[in-house]
């Protein structure tokens, strides 16, 4: 290695320092200055870990003035290297190394590898790992569903595949209470967003519902989404002192600053000028909940109705969570699918016609249902053959499943709407309700002058020290807690004041561990007190949670609530119970509801446990009886002295339009909905592809190879689950995902269900997702060398390991990786052009490679760089002829994809109306244009490996 004064240089262990000169040779150091990071750098001669950069011909380089010029002649002068080449302008330019741009990012292949910048062995099996993996998701039938923190409930996964798939979604999710409609919500953003669909996405949702949304996206689906409320937009503003008025300090619309959006539809109803910005921008996605308490009626739209009505004009895609159509009656129900599409339901009465006719379709499809489904059309009835061909022609040598498929085609709103019931559902729980009742103590006697709602939380209006010492279903609650020790017990109450000091008084003078968890605290502070609530020998036996602050919690590991009150709501009551009430939950639900006698809360207890049977099964039509029966039941709560007749012949009444309306439920029970809104073989193969993704231990253990390679602290904390810390040491200054205090990560989805302050690490964890992307968008892994000893082949050999990838840079929404993986395309080949690809495969090669010490690395390098450069040209030769059969494979795997969906969407079309003629020609638009792209692919090199044989 000979040095010279003016040389240009680079250092192979701190690349980051840029292109050096050599400024001082002084016997056996040399001396090398980085003008780029302003340092200095002494080195001894022999093991100077020191690469020469010398370009060639062709080659793009940037002088010190900034002027790009391409090579076209390289001369050696004493050592020095002189370049001629020509610049943007055509100009020719001579200049010698020392002009050279002290800014320099040597990041291909080819580039590390001629200077001598070579990666460990490990380095390079992760960069081809990675590119291994991403090819394999990317072709994976389930792309988009693996990130979910969820249990694989299979109307939730086939819903979110059925809608997510399609091009700005517009449908109803209308399933019954407690089959997760915010879970199915959340699992078509995650997938949209995951692929490209869509990037811009606003929630509007009630004022109270604001945090649970909040929470639900991001412990679900690590999705962060921004909160636009008053707040926010008066930090917009600041006062002008000197004027004595407000300013507006930003005129940029807030809305499109941001590209995730949660807001309350009470704040658009209040402030007009937010209103205005959301209804300025351009969304990929509006989803709205509670969206059957929008008013509409022929002739009469509410304010809050018209609000969404312009959003949803203005948004490509819509996701409205509703009630069913049976509880919210068909004019509301037909105001919802006015929203999703104006066109199509254009006329009330019109549609009211068409649902008659379906209920036909409806009722063939009940009948079908009870035969097998290979039953044979030849053996039905010639009145129901009669029937069916009214409706589909021709039904001979079809077997049931084939008929009611085709009926499902022509169901009017099948296709927009999904209706699941916890009748077609199986896995809930039984429910067991206790009564308690308690005499009311002499310090709420004073209190019966109160009215309504203040009356069933006395606690309220008395200090916390009388009424803890005072209040018998305190000393209940904790009696209670002792006699069920050791099991979990979860009580809910109104207030988060009642639940803060229920929760000291039990720890501080009863000895018991309790935790509380209410809307005072941060979301980090209510993770800490679920997870020592989830703790099974350590951990507080009870949690106290406030009606807010439990909202969107799942805590089904335990089966004992305790009411402490009641709210004066039916679905926030069925809300309370769903918290252990889900799908999974293992025993029978115990509802402990102590009460005061004699009072509001006896009231309410037996309209709700007589009246409505809320607690022994779930209610759908709660909140329908409560404002059917809201005049006379508030009067007689309000009232002390109420007549006891009274309630009972309210509780009567309402028992018998309960038992009513839920038989006309089940009379009008929607077979064909149902059908259209779960397809269990399909949601049962999709569960399979994705447990399979999740049972081995592939993930676990290319983290594990991730960690070791940035520098991460990896500590075992139990089974499947790790504790993650940052070190001195780190390749980079940002990891995905890792705090300073560090992170505590699980593999297994059972623990992260049950334990919400651990990270549920999948293949689609943006920490796992930005870790492939950041090492395959970097240089790390792309050039290393290596020795083989393989006695039958002469010593000294050469080999090239090259690893090539198609590069199609398109647009994400089109998802041409489908098409086009990442997958790479591998060439082996030694000096006399020989492909040895298909003889020697990658893994058997990775057995026998072993590492070359780094000091030789670059001398070596530049020994065989001759015959390097030829074996490269050809295996590029032999990629690029691969390449040529990737494109026309792609291609034709497109066209009958693509073609496909929009002849099925066109026959569609000619049965039932619902199919959007927008979506049909996104469909059109994406054949011509993926296409094109597909034919514009070109070849990236990926990685090289040189392999000698050392025997």
């Amino acid at each position: 290695m000979t040095y010279r004064i003016g040389q240009r240089w680079i250092s192979n262990t701190e690349t980051q320092l840029g292109l050096g000169i050599i400024i001082d040779l002084n016997g056996r150091q040399v001396s090398v200055s980085f003008p780029a990071a302003d340092e200095e750098r002494i080195y001894s001669t022999d093991s100077a870990p020191l690469s020469r950069i010398v370009y060639k011909e062709g080659e793009e380089v940037t002088t010190s003035s900034q002027q790009k010029m391409r090579i076209t002649q390289v001369e050696e002068r004493q050592g020095l290297f002189f370049y001629t080449g020509i610049d943007d302008a055509g100009n020719e330019l001579q200049i010698n190394e020392l002009s050279l741009d002290c800014f320099i990012k040597l990041n291909t292949p080819e580039q590390r590898l001629f200077s001598g910048l070579l990666d460990k062995l490990n380095t390079f099996k992760l960069r081809i790992d990675t590119l291994n993996h991403v090819s394999r998701l990317q072709q994976s039938t389930v792309r988009g569903l693996l990130g979910s923190r969820t249990s694989h409930l299979k109307h939730q996964v086939y819903i979110a595949n059925e809608v997510a798939q399609r091009y700005a979604p517009r449908v109803l999710l209308a399933d019954e209470v407690g089959l997760g409609k915010t879970i199915e919500a959340g699992m078509i953003l995650h997938y949209q967003l995951g692929t490209g669909r869509a990037t811009r996405v606003l929630i509007v949702v009630p004022q109270t519902l604001i945090h649970q949304w909040l929470v639900e996206m991001i412990r679900r689906f690590n999705l962060y989404f921004s909160i636009i409320d008053a707040d926010r937009y008066e930090l917009s503003y600041e006062l002008d002192e000197e004027e004595g008025m407000q300013i507006d300090t930003t005129q940029e619309n807030l809305f499109e600053n941001e590209q995730l959006v949660l807001c309350s539809l009470d704040f658009l109803m209040e402030n007009e000028k937010a209103r205005h910005q959301a209804l300025t921008s351009e969304w990929d996605l509006l989803v709205v909940d509670e969206a059957h308490h929008l008013h509409w009626s022929e002739g009469e739209e509410s304010p809050e109705y018209e609000c969404i009505e312009e959003l949803a004009k203005r948004s490509k895609g819509l996701l409205l969570l509703t009630a069913t159509p049976e509880q919210a009656g068909i004019a509301s129900h037909f105001a919802r699918l006015r929203l999703l599409d104006p066109s199509r339901f254009y006329d009330f009465s019109t549609f009211k016609k068409e649902e008659e006719g379906y209920q036909q379709i409806n009722t063939l499809v009940q009948e079908l249902m009870t035969y097998g489904e290979q039953t044979s059309t030849d053996i039905l009835s010639v009145e129901l053959k009669s029937q069916l061909q009214a409706y589909l022609g021709e039904i001979t040598g079809l077997n049931v499943s084939q008929v009611i498929k085709d009926l499902l085609d022509r169901h009017g709103t099948g296709r927009v709407l999904f209706r699941n019931t916890r009748a077609a559902i199986q896995g809930f729980p039984e429910r067991q309700v206790h009564a308690c009742p308690l005499a009311c103590p002499t310090i709420y006697s004073s209190l019966d002058e109160q009215k309504g709602q203040r009356k069933l939380y006395p606690e309220q209006l008395l200090d916390k020290e009388i009424w803890l010492e005072n209040d018998p279903r305190v000393t209940w609650l904790a009696n209670k807690i002792n006699e069920l020790h050791p099991q979990k017990v979860l009580v809910i109450c109104a207030k988060a004041n009642t639940a803060i000091a229920l929760d000291q008084h039990l720890k501080l003078k009863r000895g018991l561990r309790s935790t509380s968890f209410h809307e005072g605290l941060s979301i980090i502070e209510r993770d800490r007190a679920a997870a020592y609530f989830a703790e099974l020998e350590n951990g507080a036996q009870t949690l106290i949670c406030s009606e807010i602050g439990s909202e969107g919690r799942n805590f089904q590991f335990a089966h004992h609530l305790v009411l402490f009150d009641l709210p004066l709501n039916p679905d926030l009551l069925e809300q309370r119970i769903g918290r252990l009430d889900r799908i999974g939950q293992r025993h029978t639900i115990e509802i402990h509801v102590p009460y005061l006698m004699n009072t509001v809360q006896e009231k309410l207890f037996r309209w709700y446990h007589e009246g409505i049977n809320l607690f022994t099964k779930s209610c759908s039509v709660g909140f329908t009886l409560y404002e059917e029966f809201e005049d006379q039941l508030l009067p007689i709560l309000d009232t002390v002295d109420t007549p006891p007749q009274e309630l009972e012949k309210l509780i009567a009444e309402t028992k018998a339009r309960a038992e009513q309306i839920n038989q006309a439920l089940h009379e009008g029970r929607d077979r064909l909905l149902e059908l259209n809104s779960c397809n269990t073989p399909q949601a049962e193969a999709l569960i399979a592809a994705i447990e399979a993704e999740e049972n081995c231990l592939e993930l676990e253990n290319y983290m594990a190879q991730v960690f070791q390679e940035y520098g991460i602290d990896h500590e075992y904390h139990s089974e499947s689950t790790e504790v993650l810390h940052p070190t001195d040491h780190m390749k980079t200054s940002h990891f995905p995902g890792l705090k300073e205090d560090g992170v505590t990560v699980t593999y297994s989805r059972t623990k992260a269900l049950v334990r919400e302050d651990v990270e549920f690490l999948s293949w689609e964890h943006p920490m796992v997702s930005e870790c492939m992307e950041m090492t395959l968008d970097s240089e790390l892994g792309n050039a290393t060398l290596a020795t083989i000893s393989i006695k039958s082949i002469q010593p000294g050999t050469l080999f090239l390991e090259s690893f090539f990838t198609a590069n199609c840079a398109a647009p994400k929404k089109l998802q041409l990786d489908r098409f086009l993986p990442l997958r790479p395309i591998r060439v082996l080949m030694d000096v006399s052009g020989k492909n040895l690809s298909k003889i020697l495969d990658y893994k058997q090669l990775n057995q026998m490679c072993e590492p070359v010490k780094r000091h030789l690395g670059y001398p070596i390098v530049q020994q065989i760089q001759t015959d390097l450069e030829t074996i490269l040209v050809q295996s590029k030769k032999v990629a690029e002829a691969q390449l040529q059969e990737i494109i026309e494979q792609a291609t034709v795997q497109m066209k009958q994809s693509i073609t496909h969906e929009i002849n099925r969407l066109e026959a569609l079309k000619t049965l039932n109306p619902s199919i959007r003629e927008d979506e049909i020609a996104y469909y059109k638009k994406q054949l011509v244009d993926s296409e094109e792209y597909i034919h514009s692919t070109a070849l990236k090199l990926q990685a090289l490996r040189v392999v000698i044989n050392k025997i």
